[in-house]
């Protein structure tokens, strides 16, 4: 699971003494921890799949994070924040590119909104940026 490995990872940057791999590891951590402790409550638990959107998630506001950063031309945070960045995506599977993401969706008989929104989240669940899906749908 993709948890163990961001575990391992966390032993491995705190031996190596990087605070920034150790820090963004750690909130991955807590996350997926946190998440999981509301699935069992539910009676659920949590996969690669949940971890997948952890991820996601992350890398989605370490982004916004840098811009903010960026604009107010603290490059010292920029740089840090990249590193962070780098460690996130390690972790995320090779999302569907937009070619990828309009092959699929011309292959699908009705291509209504959510009827593409429903079977790229029903099928890809993890493995494709549902905002691009999204703008690739309304473009058609």
């Amino acid at each position: 699971m993709i948890i163990d490995d961001i575990k391992k990872a966390k032993v491995d940057a705190m031996k190596r003494r990087d605070e920034a791999a150790k820090g963004i590891l750690s909130l991955l951590s807590d996350r997926y921890l946190n998440q999981s402790i509301e699935a069992k409550v539910q009676g659920k638990t949590l996969g690669d799949v949940e971890m997948i959107a952890i991820l996601m998630k992350v890398g989605k506001e370490l982004e916004d994070e840098k811009a903010v950063y960026a604009s107010n031309g603290a490059l010292d945070r920029v740089a840090n924040i990249d590193a962070q960045l780098a460690v996130v995506q390690t972790f995320l599977p090779k999302l569907l590119s937009e070619e990828e993401v309009r092959a699929e969706i011309s292959k699908l008989s009705d291509q209504s909104l959510p009827s593409i929104m429903k079977h790229f989240k029903a099928n890809f669940s993890g493995k494709v940026d549902m905002g691009l899906v999204n703008k690739v749908a309304k473009s058609l």
